[in-house]
This record gives C-alpha cells, sequence and structure tokens, in this order.
C-alpha cells in the first residue's frame, strides 16, 4: 500500500527543511532561516488538516510494474515528489531520502504508520564534513595501510542514514563456577620450583540490562553497527519524521523475533564478563559451568543516525561506518604485506635477543 511522501517546507519562502544535527532544529538553505521542530510540526499538522477539508487527494503513484519483474517490482515503491511533481523510485524499506530532480528532502510518513512507526530516534549531531575529517584520522593510525591509499582513493559517496535499531530489555539470572589456580615459583639449588594451588570459585547473581541494541536492517553489516556503538541514549527522543529531512531512513526488514538471538548473545557475554570481573588475585581463570538464564522485557524500536562512507582503491570498494551522534568510526581497510612483515621482524628481532640475554643470565 503506497505513502503519501512529505516535504517539511520553511515557512517563509516555502523551500525544503533539512533537519540540522548541530542545533537541532530545521533549517532552510535558501533563506538561512531556522525553526523548532515542535512549530514545524504543528503548521504541517495544520496544513494537512486544511488540505483534508477542502477534499484535496495527495498526490502519489504506486505503478511499479512497468520494465520491472514481478520480484522486482515487489520491493520497489513510486511517489510523487510534492515540490516538483517528479516520481521517486525506492525500494520498500526506505522511509527518507531525497528527490533526485528537485533536491529536496522527502519523508515517506506512510512507512512508519502503526506497528512500523519507531518508538525512538537519536537525531543527528555530526554533519557530512565530520564523517570526512574523522575518516582522514582514521587513515592516520593505521601503520600498514598500502603507500598512496589516502591519497590515491576517494570517497564514492556519503549518506546520513537512520539505521532500525531493535533495544531489548532484561535481565539475566547467572550462576557460573571457575577453576582458579595460584602459582609460585622459586629457585632451589639446580632447579626452578612452581607451587600451585588450586581453587573452586562460584559466582551467582542477576544482570538487568535496558536497551541492549541490534540493527534490524539486512543491508547493514552487522559487524560495522556493533562496533561504533555505543550510543548515548541521553539523547533519545519520541519518534517525530520532523528529524528525517535531510537525512535517509529505512524500516526494519528483519523483525524483533528474527534479531532476538544477537541480543541474547550479546546479554550472556555481557553477564560473564561482569561475573568475571568480581574474581582477582589469581594466576589463572578457567571457566568450568555456566548457566544463565534470560527473563525477556519490552523490546522497542528505533532508528539510530549512522554516516556510510563508500570509498574505491584499486578496483575495491571499502564501507566505513560512523556514529552520527558520537563520531565513533570503524571500516574495512588493505593492509601492504610488505609493510606488515618487516615491522614484524624489526621488533620481533630486538625482543627475541632480549629474551635469549635474560635466559642466559637466569640460567
Amino acid at each position: 500500500m503506497a505513502a503519501q511522501v512529505t516535504n517539511y517546507q520553511c515557512p517563509n519562502c516555502m523551500a525544503g527543511l533539512r533537519f540540522d544535527g548541530a542545533s537541532g532544529r530545521l533549517v532552510c538553505d535558501y533563506c538561512s532561516n531556522s525553526f523548532d521542530v515542535a512549530m514545524v510540526e504543528q503548521l504541517f499538522a495544520e496544513k494537512e488538516q486544511a488540505a483534508a477539508s477542502a477534499g484535496v487527494d495527495p498526490r502519489w503513484d504506486i505503478s511499479m510494474t512497468g520494465n520491472f519483474s514481478a520480484e522486482e517490482a515487489a520491493h520497489l515503491r513510486g511517489y510523487t515528489c510534492p515540490s516538483c511533481g517528479a516520481e521517486i523510485i525506492c525500494d520498500d524499506t526506505t522511509a527518507a531520502t531525497s528527490c533526485p530532480y528537485c533536491g529536496n528532502p522527502t519523508v515517506v510518513p506512510g512507512q512508519y504508520q502503526d506497528q512500523l512507526r519507531p518508538d525512538y530516534v537519536i537525531p543527528f549531531r555530526l554533519e557530512k564534513t565530520a564523517a570526512i575529517e574523522a575518516l582522514k584520522k582514521y587513515y592516520k593510525k593505521k601503520k600498514f595501510l598500502p603507500k598512496g591509499f589516502s591519497e590515491a582513493n576517494h570517497v564514492e559517496e556519503i549518506k546520513g542514514v537512520y539505521v532500525p535499531f531493535w533495544l531489548y530489555d532484561g535481565e539475566a539470572d547467572a550462576f557460573m563456577r571457575f577453576h582458579c589456580t595460584k602459582s609460585t615459583t622459586y629457585k632451589s639449588g639446580d632447579y626452578r620450583v612452581t607451587d600451585t594451588d588450586h581453587f573452586r570459585v562460584t559466582r551467582e547473581g542477576t544482570v538487568a540490562f535496558e536497551k541492549v541494541p541490534a540493527d534490524g536492517s539486512s543491508k547493514m553489516p552487522n559487524a560495522h553497527m556493533d562496533s561504533i556503538e555505543p550510543f548515548n541514549y541521553v539523547d533519545l527522543r519520541p519518534f517525530s519524521s520532523a528529524y528525517l529531512p535531510g537525512f535517509m531512513a529505512d524500516k526494519y526488514d528483519e523483525d524483533a523475533e528474527f534479531c532476538s538471538p544477537r541480543a541474547n548473545e550479546r546479554i550472556k557475554n555481557s553477564t560473564e564478563q561482569a561475573m568475571l570481573g568480581t574474581i582477582s588475585g589469581y594466576s589463572k581463570v578457567t571457566r568450568e559451568y555456566s548457566s544463565i538464564n534470560l527473563r525477556r522485557g519490552d523490546v522497542k524500536y528505533a532508528l539510530l543516525p549512522v554516516w556510510l562512507l563508500s570509498t574505491r582503491w584499486s578496483n575495491q570498494s571499502f564501507l566505513f561506518a560512523m556514529n552520527g551522534q558520537t563520531g565513533k568510526l570503524i571500516g574495512d581497510l588493505p593492509v601492504d604485506k610488505g609493510r606488515y612483515w618487516s615491522w614484524f621482524f624489526r621488533i620481533a628481532g630486538p625482543l627475541a635477543a632480549v629474551l635469549a640475554a635474560l635466559l642466559f643470565f637466569v640460567f
């Protein structure tokens, strides 16, 4: 079922508005005015009500079967831009985009009706320039990049995307048993003697979890999404489509049930680490037994801000993701094997010499 697309228009000049993460306001790039989100939402609601009272039908187009196959058409949607009248074609998970003809940011609110509507959104704080600078700094910290990579490769695409995430609440009841040892080594005559004491250590308790995230988009690499966490939930806002103009947004195509194993695994791993963190003073700690039972609670649906940067070098593509709130960046990079092994032997050689000297003096 097709949905009406929406442009939030400037009350002064009627140009398209976009959400500015730095100020937290909707801004107009044509007349330079900015507006409070709540005020624009109210104006837009009044405009919608007036249009409904006048009997004006929204303009939309769901004809998608032209030259596409049945399988392709099943995942495409067609809309009409309210600003210039051009047709916009996007897939069935796109909720915010921009018109390719007039460039105005466009929201597809129908994608978030009923159960598809997010509970929360974290607005973008960082702009596109911050993503580019973060990528440059990321290059500088990598010792094994091929020479010329950072200069020769160039960014092919940068897009700000609101990625759908499921947020899980729950508790973990845990019982764990560890085998721990304390070792003491001393020299006795011509021998080196090691005394080892063995201990059985148990831990039991309950760990509460709130808003454990798992992305609900099959388009996003899970490893990238996990690596740019954490998001600061202090900035969670009740969902409003007014935060979307100027960015892309997807609705989920992997539901909460499908993503729950990832959340369960993260909760279990975090619980084990919490229990392990209470054990100290031993030479070695080995887990012998672990029983973790989850008591599942609420699940919320949120849109979280991510900058995606795609670069190309030597006929290869590399994807980078940056947290649009905190600036944490992760991505794929090539490795110069020659530089890696050269560095390895420069370090390994002196270390081997020092170790040999120490062994000589000890024995």
